[in-house]
């Protein structure tokens, strides 16, 4: 099982309101289709799953708005692909085995692009950043 491509097909970053107060972010992520799709490779086509996402950035109060929609390919051996689209077509679930590494892949390329997203329309970013606090002065005895 490998990822063997990532592409995003839409980005929208909206800043409604001044940001004023606190902030709560939600961020989610949803797959809403699953489909086979032929990839060349050289002279040969490798049958190949697409699994199309879309990422959310919401900023309540409702101050703006992120959001990424792309596909993951996934390449697996043919048995594979077939059950996994199976699956798909019946309950609309993927294997356990799978999901794990579609989303943590999703996760890690939108997260970035929404970060930088977030910097370009001046709203917080939308995953915590670490932050250095200053050092204590050690106590006197």
């Amino acid at each position: 099982m490998t990822i063997v491509g990532f592409n995003f097909t839409k980005i929208e970053g909206e800043k409604k309101d001044m940001i004023k107060g606190k902030i709560n972010i939600n961020n989610n992520v949803h797959i809403n289709k699953v489909e086979e799709k032929d990839l060349a490779l050289g002279n040969q086509k490798q049958k190949v799953l697409s699994f199309n996402f879309e990422f959310t950035a919401k900023y309540d109060p409702n101050v703006g708005s992120i959001k990424l929609t792309g596909n993951v390919l996934y390449m697996e051996d043919s048995k594979k692909v077939k059950d996994i689209l199976d699956g798909w077509k019946k309950d609309k679930k993927l294997p356990k085995e799978v999901m794990p590494n579609i989303l943590n892949t999703v996760l890690n390329k939108c997260n970035i692009q929404a970060l930088i997203l977030s910097e370009q329309i001046n709203l917080p970013p939308p995953i915590p950043l670490p932050k250095l606090q200053p050092a204590q002065a050690p106590e006197k005895k």
